[in-house]
C-alpha cells in the first residue's frame, strides 16, 4: 500500500477515535468574552447589623419537612439568648390574636479558633396550609423585625413551581450582582443553592465574621423564600492548623436543614418534595462508598420516589461529574462512578452542581458501560440520564474559571465563563422551561435556554 494510502487510512483513523473518546463535535462555547478583572469581597460594613438591641439579623428559612407544609426560620441574636421565639399568622389575621401562633427556637453557639458567635436559633414551624401566605415576627419592642413568606401549593404531578438557581455565590460585587438580577426576576419561588456560601475560609484563620455579614448579605432573599441547601468544600472549614478539627462546624450550626423528614442520618444529605419536584441533596464532602450512611440512604430514597406524584427528580451536589473546564477537573468522578448508574436506572431529570466557576450545560448522557476487562469508558447519549447543569457562577472572590478544554467534548452541550444564576420553571409533568442569566454589566442577559422533557412523562429528546 502506497504512502499517500496510509496517510489518508491513519487520518480517517485518528477521527474515528476522536469522535469516539468525545473530544469532536462539542455544542456551543459562547463568544461572549467577559471583562476579566478580580472579584473583590465587599468590605465588610456593607450590611450592618439591623437597629435596635439584640435586634434578629441573618434571617433565613428553608423547607422544614418532608412535603412542603413545614418551615425552618433561623436568626441570630448578637447579644442575648432571648427573645428566642417567632409568632406567626396567615394572611389577613393579623389582627386577630387568636390566630397568631409561637413556636420556641432550639439556640446554639459555636467557637472557631479567636471568633465567638451570637446565638443561633432554629424554629421549626409544621403544619402549614398549602399555597398560603404568612407574616412572621421575631425580636421585641423596638427590635422587633416582621418578614413573609408563602407556602408552596400541595403536591401533585401537574403543579407548576419555578426555582431559582445559584452556586459559589460569596460576597463580592460580583455575587451582590447576581443576588440582585435573581431578585429582580419576580418568577423565583424558592432557591436552590449548590454549596460554598460565604467564603470565610479564605481569609486569614477561616474569619468567621464574613460567615454573620453573608448572612446579612442573602437575608433581603433568603428571610423570604425557601432556600434549599447544599454544602460545597467552602463550608468543610477543617482546620488543624487552628485546632479546628470538627468538619463542616459553622455551616452545621447555622444552615438546618429537614433531613430526618426523609431518615437521613446526616444534615448533609437529605431530601424534601416541593409541588411536583423530588430533591435529592447530596454531600460531594462526605463518605459516599457503598455501605456508608449516604450511600445506603440515597439507594433506599431512590426507591422510595413516586413518579406519579412528583414526576421531576432533581439532584443538588458540589462537585460536578461532567466538566469540560481545566478548574477542578474530574473532582467528581468517584462520585459519579459510584451512583450514576442509580441516576440512569431511576431517570433523573437534572443534577446541578457547583464548584467549577463558570457555566456549562451537557448534553443528556451517561457513562456506565465502563469494566475491568472491556475497558469502555466514553460517555454516549443516553435518554435515561440526567442533563447536568455546572453552575458554580454566582460571582465569588476566587473568580472565574475560564479554562475551557478545546476542542468542546461532545457531550457539553453549552458553556460560558461568566457570572450568573439560572431559573427552572416547571410547568406541568411534562415541561420545565429553563434558563440562564448572565450578569452582562447592569443587566441580567438569558444566555441559554431550554425546554426540559420529563424522562418518565414524556421522555424525548430535547433539542438545544
Amino acid at each position: 500500500m502506497g504512502s499517500k494510502n496510509m496517510s489518508a487510512l491513519w487520518m480517517v483513523a485518528m477521527v474515528f477515535v476522536l469522535l469516539n473518546i468525545g473530544l469532536c463535535n462539542g455544542g456551543k462555547t459562547s463568544p461572549y468574552v467577559r471583562k476579566l478583572y478580580a472579584s473583590e469581597d465587599l468590605p465588610k460594613d456593607t450590611f450592618p447589623s439591623p437597629p435596635g438591641f439584640n435586634a434578629p439579623e441573618q434571617v433565613h428559612i428553608t423547607q422544614g419537612d418532608y412535603d412542603g407544609r413545614g418551615v425552618i426560620i433561623s436568626w441570630v441574636t448578637p447579644v442575648m439568648k432571648h427573645p428566642d421565639v417567632v409568632s406567626y399568622w396567615a394572611a389577613g389575621a393579623e389582627g386577630k390574636r387568636k390566630h397568631k401562633h409561637t413556636v420556641q427556637s432550639v439556640t446554639t453557639t459555636y467557637k472557631y479558633y479567636n471568633y465567638n458567635s451570637g446565638y443561633i436559633h432554629h424554629a421549626t414551624i409544621k403544619g402549614l396550609e398549602y399555597d398560603t401566605k404568612y407574616f412572621y415576627e421575631i425580636g421585641q419592642g423596638n427590635s422587633a423585625r416582621q418578614f413573609h413568606f408563602t407556602t408552596p401549593p400541595k403536591i401533585g404531578p401537574d403543579v407548576p413551581y419555578t426555582f431559582g438557581v445559584i452556586g459559589d455565590l460569596g460576597q463580592t460585587f460580583d455575587s451582590y450582582e447576581t443576588l440582585k438580577h435573581y431578585m429582580a426576576n419576580p418568577k423565583g419561588q424558592a432557591m436552590l443553592f449548590v454549596g460554598d456560601l460565604s467564603y470565610a475560609d479564605d481569609h486569614p484563620h477561616h474569619d468567621n465574621e464574613r460567615w454573620d455579614e453573608w448572612g446579612r448579605f442573602v437575608e433581603k432573599s433568603t428571610a423570604y423564600q425557601p432556600w434549599i441547601w447544599a454544602a460545597g468544600n467552602h463550608e468543610i472549614d477543617f482546620a488543624p492548623e487552628l485546632e479546628e478539627n470538627v468538619p463542616f462546624k459553622p455551616y452545621l450550626h447555622r444552615y438546618l436543614t429537614p433531613y430526618q423528614e426523609s431518615q437521613s442520618t446526616s444534615p448533609l444529605w437529605y431530601s424534601i418534595r416541593l409541588a411536583s419536584a423530588h430533591i435529592i441533596v447530596l454531600s460531594s464532602y462526605s463518605s459516599f462508598a457503598k455501605y456508608t450512611p449516604q450511600y445506603t440512604w440515597l439507594e433506599t430514597e431512590l426507591s422510595k420516589v413516586n413518579r406519579a406524584e412528583t414526576p421531576w427528580l432533581i439532584v443538588l451536589l458540589h462537585s460536578p461529574w461532567y466538566n469540560s473546564n481545566s478548574y477542578h477537573y474530574m473532582e467528581g468522578e468517584a462520585m459519579r462512578v459510584t451512583f450514576e448508574p442509580w441516576f440512569v436506572q431511576h431517570k433523573v431529570d437534572l443534577v446541578f452542581a457547583g464548584h467549577v466557576h463558570s457555566y456549562e450545560r451537557s448534553e443528556r448522557i451517561s457513562n456506565v458501560k465502563y469494566n475491568i476487562t472491556n475497558g469502555l469508558s466514553t460517555p454516549v447519549k443516553d435518554p435515561s440520564a440526567p442533563v447536568y447543569i455546572t453552575i458554580g457562577d454566582g460571582g465569588n472572590i476566587e473568580g472565574l474559571a475560564s479554562g475551557f478544554v478545546d476542542p468542546q467534548p461532545s457531550y457539553s452541550a453549552y458553556r460560558e465563563a461568566s457570572f450568573g444564576h439560572a431559573i427552572l420553571e416547571i410547568k406541568n409533568s411534562t415541561h420545565a422551561h429553563y434558563t440562564w442569566h448572565r450578569n452582562d454589566d447592569n443587566e441580567a442577559v438569558a444566555a441559554d435556554s431550554i425546554w426540559f422533557f420529563n424522562r418518565h412523562t414524556y421522555p424525548k429528546e430535547e433539542h438545544n
